[in-house]
């Protein structure tokens, strides 16, 4: 197997990850058989209970597993269906050490960060590649060069270098370079001291990937090349794009893919983009726009809700129609008239997330799409609240709550699931990843899907009240998708509305370039319609 690293220096939030899954799909276009791997330097075992304003989203797989937001992207770029082995974090390579520890494994050693955690780091990263079959293994290492947490990864993938061989490895260095904006000159400074902190650890890139507002000036390239000492075709400008779905024609197009696969010398066939461009040329050249307001809680960082601001860049292609957000937060929407908030906003969204802060203003604006006719979608909490407001205001049960925000609530229709209770672990105890979902016949979530079985990712602690389905369903929501076992309720379809639909899964997360969610489809469709005025 091959192994591509991707290390970055100065800053983080350059773009690893974007040019990591650049170059899969790149690969996967030359006919190479290519997986990912994310290294997360943080003392977590996984990404589930972190905050979204520290780290962005967190990412499901279908195996239920927790991740960066890193793998949605992978998942994306690569249209694969990626596992929790794709992600290796300092706490899940501390903890298998430790436990080997006590099993006894290491008996009579002394248990060290070199080589047990480095052999341990290295043996996931090849077991990944293995189990995938791979050619070429992507191995996105988180972080700066500099820090001290990221620096057990660094000496393992130098090791892994060296176990394999250089002919085998590919290192390629992502950095920023700045522009002064007196003089509006490009530095080089950082990309020089960043290098200088990478071979000080013992790892000479074999291409740098150099982030800034604009292109290199060929002179620009030419001093990084001399002074960092990589050929000057291996200085990579990636200046700011309009969308990141550009970044994989920028890399090709400065034969990024032709080095890579020169230095490995394997053969691959020439490059297929055909489809790509076109989803690209559609995204970028609307016919139209639609406005969609997110109602959110953690508006202030857009990383928090980026697969469903993918999978709107998704449906923008489909239908040819930008897709412009219009962000509300939640608790200003508590205080504000949402007559005036969503005055000319087509569609409404009302996302995922935990605890009792500004729900009340989710639930104003769920009331508020419901009674005008704008079209709804609702994902997980979101679908929760459609069902509080439907019992508040259609119903007549004014007290009507979840149990997570009011556990005394006269009427608790959204409910712990009866497996939560008593847990007192939050890691990994949701009920998580993919689920089977039967759909009913002839509903609008049957004509949307083509199907009576679909499998949707999952990442939720309580569900619709049973006590409540047959009185809320008698009242015009219907429950059009339900869990396999027919107990849970998975979508929801309101009567004599255009499109007011939640869903208790994640849509979002199966989004994919080629192939929108069906649910933020719909939306965009009938937001659409609603623009245009058209009758339903």
């Amino acid at each position: 197997m091959k192994y591509v690293i991707v290390t970055g220096g100065v800053l983080s939030g350059l773009g690893k990850g974007i040019t990591t899954s650049s170059l899969g799909m790149l690969l996967k276009a030359r006919g190479l058989k290519t997986t990912a791997v994310k290294i997360d330097p943080y003392l977590n075992c996984d990404a589930g209970t972190m905050n979204p304003f520290q780290h962005g989203e967190v990412f499901v797989l279908d195996d239920g597993s927790e991740v960066d937001l890193d793998l949605g992207n992978y998942e994306r770029f690569l249209d694969a269906n990626l596992r929790s082995d794709h992600n290796i974090t300092t706490g899940k390579a501390y903890r298998e050490v430790i436990m080997k520890e006590r099993r006894g494994d290491y008996l009579g050693q002394t248990v060290q960060i070199i080589p047990h955690i480095t052999d341990e780091i290295k043996k996931e990263i090849v077991e990944v590649g293995e189990k995938d079959e791979a050619d070429v293994v992507l191995v996105e290492l988180g972080g700066t060069v500099g820090d001290i947490e990221s620096m057990p990864f660094l000496e393992a993938v130098r090791q892994l270098s060296m176990d394999v061989g250089r002919e085998n490895c590919v290192f390629l260095h992502t950095t920023l370079v700045p522009i002064m904006g007196v003089v509006g000159e490009q530095k080089t400074k950082p990309t020089q001291h960043s290098v200088k902190e990478l071979r000080a650890v013992g790892i000479k890139p074999d291409a740098i990937i150099a982030r800034g507002e604009r292109p290199l000036l060929d002179s620009i390239k030419e001093k990084i090349a001399l002074f960092c000492d990589v050929p000057v075709e291996g200085v990579i400008s990636a200046p700011d794009a309009i969308s990141i779905y550009q970044v994989p024609i920028i890399l090709e197009e400065q034969g990024l893919t032709d080095l890579i696969v020169d230095h490995f010398n394997i053969g691959s066939k020439g490059e297929d983009l055909t489809r790509w461009k076109g989803f690209l040329d559609k995204m970028t050249n609307p016919i139209g726009e639609v406005n969609i307001s997110i109602v959110g809680k953690y508006t202030h960082l857009m990383d928090s809700y980026i697969s469903h601001l993918e999978a709107f860049h998704h449906c923008a292609s489909e239908t040819q129609n930008k897709v412009n957000i219009v962000w509300v937060e939640a608790e200003d929407l508590e205080k504000g008239d949402p007559k005036m908030v969503f005055k000319d906003v087509h569609g409404i969204l009302v996302p995922g997330g935990f605890g009792e802060r500004g729900i009340e203003g989710k639930i104003i604006a769920i009331n508020h799409a419901r009674e005008t006719g704008i079209p709804y979608l609702g994902t997980c909490l979101g679908f929760q609240l459609l069902v509080v407001e439907f019992c508040r205001n259609a119903l007549g049960l004014t007290d009507a709550n979840s149990s997570e925000f009011n556990p005394d609530a006269g009427h608790p229709v959204v409910d712990l699931l009866p497996e939560q209770i008593g847990l007192e672990d939050k890691g990994a105890t949701m009920r998580l990843g993919s689920h089977e979902v039967i759909v009913s016949e002839g509903s609008m979530a049957h004509e949307m899907y083509g199907s009576t079985k679909v499998l949707e990712r999952h990442r939720h602690r309580f569900e619709v009240n049973p006590e409540y389905i047959d009185r809320i369903e008698a009242a015009g929501l219907k429950f059009t998708g339900r869990s396999k076992d027919g107990r849970r309720m998975e979508i929801a379809e309101l009567e004599g509305h255009r499109y007011l639909t939640a869903s208790q899964f994640h849509p979002e997360f199966k989004s994919r370039p080629l192939r929108p969610s069906i649910l933020h489809l719909g939306l965009v469709k009938a937001a659409i319609d609603h623009r245009d005025g058209k009758d339903f």
